[in-house]
């Protein structure tokens, strides 16, 4: 015995090193496992990383390979042509080249917005070829529909009924869905000026198309920044304030980032599938059925406009006071609109 405990003392603590490391590796969901044998443990994987992580990363996911390829060269020709050189300007008379302490007010990245829902305004988008425009539309369509099976797969995991969330997130003229296009190109001092400030998206579910060649994203996770690895072909989830409130805080939004690379523009599009700005926002009853008292005073109840008026100051701070700002007791809201 005395010859073997070391070995035995050395295996435990790998098996401990590799549990640990396993625990960290970031959450990949093979969505076509949710048609075969395999669905329970893929929900289970789903359900872990809604509830301890708030971000998941999605293959054979349906939307077409060869759609994504073509969004990816247009939208980067589109920064080259369009965007690159007005963006070196703005660096240039906001002097942010030559930085010497931390900037705290601005973002290193080119950014443009295209709305899907509830009326598009990708026409009024002049600089875009009508190739770019197409592609886009369908890439959104395809997305959209993505979105609400997610939000059903939720549902499912919560114990809520087929088509809860979706419903919640119905205004008067349904959900608002819309794209950020972004570029975060090469930084000299990526320390100092952060790609995008660290902050929680406000709304409900967000699906990311990255570069699948240049990093930068980071979540925070246990008191450490994480990166969220690029992969081509993948599309990133992530969760919003919204859905942290209608779970009752069962899953939460997470903090995340950009960090801007010094050599290499890095890519992102980034749809967020959200209420409708009418929509009447609330922890699910049943939700609230299943925690404490104290628990249920936690999230408020409040019209998702309200939240993006407060969340338009706040974006860059801890997301807890904008929820205690929506807490005063003469706020009037009706019920769940739904369609």
């Amino acid at each position: 015995m005395s010859i073997k405990q070391p070995t035995l003392v050395r295996e435990r603590k790998r098996f401990k090193v590799s549990l640990s490391l396993k625990k960290m590796e970031f959450p990949l969901i093979n969505f076509e496992k949710l048609n075969g044998e395999e669905r329970k443990d893929t929900m289970d994987q789903i359900k872990d990383a809604c509830e301890n992580w708030g971000f998941f990363e999605l293959i054979n996911h349906g939307i077409p390979y060869d759609l994504m390829d073509t969004l990816e060269k247009l939208t980067k020709e589109h920064y080259r042509k369009c965007m690159e050189h007005r963006f070196k300007e703005l660096v240039a008379t906001k002097g942010l080249d030559a930085v010497q302490t931390e900037v705290k007010d601005m973002d290193w990245e080119s950014t443009y917005h295209v709305r899907h829902l509830p009326e598009s305004n990708i026409s009024e988008l002049l600089d875009l070829t009508h190739q770019h425009r197409e592609v886009m539309k369908e890439f959104a369509l395809k997305l959209e529909k993505l979105a609400e099976d997610l939000l059903d797969l939720l549902c499912e995991n919560l114990g809520l009924e087929k088509g809860y969330l979706k419903k919640a997130f119905y205004g008067s003229k349904g959900p608002t869905f819309g794209t950020k296009v972004a570029n975060y190109p090469p930084c000299p001092n990526p320390e100092l000026v952060k790609g995008l400030r660290a902050h929680t998206d406000a709304g409900g579910i967000i699906l990311l198309f990255q570069d699948d060649k240049v990093s930068g994203l980071q979540l925070l996770k246990d008191g450490q920044w994480i990166d969220v690895p690029p992969m081509r072909h993948s599309i990133v989830v992530n969760l919003g304030d919204q859905l942290e409130v209608i779970t009752n805080g069962k899953y939460k939004s997470v903090e995340h980032r950009v960090i801007a690379q010094t050599d290499r523009t890095r890519m992102s599009i980034a749809s967020f599938y959200n209420p409708g700005s009418d929509a009447v926002i609330y922890p699910a009853p049943p939700l609230l059925e299943r925690g404490t008292e104290e628990k249920n005073k936690v999230y408020p109840k409040f019209v998702f406009e309200d939240y993006m008026k407060i969340y338009a100051g706040l974006k860059f701070h801890a997301k807890e006071p904008r929820f205690e700002a929506l807490k005063a007791p003469d706020v009037n809201v009706g019920p769940i609109a739904t369609v």
